[in-house]
């Protein structure tokens, strides 16, 4: 009940301040962000005093490991709104509806996920196969270069584009338009639908598609990784609520510090691996790391992570300073 008040609450409270149309700006997105961690800090204390301290060190690991896993979606959000030409304001709404579908989806995989785990110790080494590979793949990704893809064809955007008839440029902040706003908009800008229909989408539900499709895949590396931390339900999901809700300040923060923790992607690539060993470590019996351990590697890999690249900015920055 706690839980569900809080993240009512939260949602209310992030609607009404963010209800006038205005630019994100990096204090804004900085501000927002240090309340959300406040949020979860004091949910900690509440686990922490009502429950047991064991209880709230996991929720806490869960947390910090969340958020750490979505600093490489939020990469790919950077890359989705580029490839649709989406600004500002418009960023914002999309990612407000972008969570709200994201806590849907949550509860369905931290549902199955932790009911799947209990089925028998061989599914912990496929989960654990499955998240190291992500790590691996995440960093030699990260050696790669900076091509960026579009996801301005991606298959969600073919599909949905199949189903609805998409007008060629954003109106407004609508998602979906009527016929007649439709026409009214392209003989004012001078621009042709692609066919005669009833409803039309715009640019911003095509990405919104994008959006919510690379959570629910992002949500197949995530959700394991924290049910290796703890296979409570209960703190899987409060720690990925707390996490994704302070998600959009985070997108702000990072679309404009990304390009100077260059080194970071590196260390989120490493903390699957610990977790991934973690996984392979208790299905097979071999060892059990405490969740005091798994707690500081975590933070200790994200800190180091973003101290290496103020330290050594590496070739990407140098090239900039050029």
């Amino acid at each position: 009940m706690i839980l569900a008040v809080t993240v009512a609450v939260s949602v209310w409270i992030d609607m009404f301040f963010h209800r006038k149309a205005k630019e994100i700006t990096f204090k804004d997105a900085a501000v927002w962000s240090c309340v959300w961690i406040t949020l979860a800090l004091l949910f900690y204390a509440y686990l922490f005093l009502r429950h047991s301290p064991q209880q709230a060190s996991l929720f806490l690991s869960g947390y910090v490991l969340e958020k750490a896993l979505s600093i490489d979606n939020m990469m790919v959000f950077v890359a989705i709104f580029a490839s649709f030409n989406i600004k500002g304001i418009l960023q914002h709404r999309i990612l407000y509806f972008g969570i709200i579908g994201a806590l849907l989806f949550r509860a369905l995989f931290v549902a199955a996920g932790t009911w799947i785990f209990g089925i028998s110790h061989w599914v912990e080494a496929i989960f654990a196969a499955i998240v190291l590979w992500t790590g691996v793949k995440m960093f030699m990704g990260s050696e790669e270069g900076d091509d960026t893809e579009d996801y301005s064809d991606h298959w969600s955007v073919r599909l949905t584009s199949r189903i609805i008839p998409v007008t060629p440029r954003l109106i407004g902040r609508h998602f979906v338009v009527g016929r007649q706003h439709a026409e009214d908009i392209a003989r004012k800008e001078g621009f042709s639908l692609p066919k005669r229909a009833a409803m039309y989408a715009t640019p911003m539900l095509l990405c919104l598609m994008c959006i919510e499709i690379s959570d629910v895949i992002f949500s197949f590396d995530s959700v394991p990784a924290i049910i290796a931390v703890t296979k409570e339900p209960f703190l899987v999901y409060a720690s990925v609520i707390f996490a994704i809700l302070g998600l959009r300040n985070l997108y702000f923060m990072l679309s404009a510090a990304a390009k100077y923790l260059v080194h970071l992607e590196k260390a989120v690539a490493l903390v699957l691996v610990f977790i991934a060993a973690k996984l392979a470590g208790s299905a097979f019996s071999l060892f059990n790391i405490n969740h005091l351990i798994s707690l500081a590697v975590v933070l200790g890999l994200i800190a180091g992570g973003v101290v290496i690249s103020l330290i050594f900015p590496g070739k990407k920055e140098e090239e900039r300073l050029v």
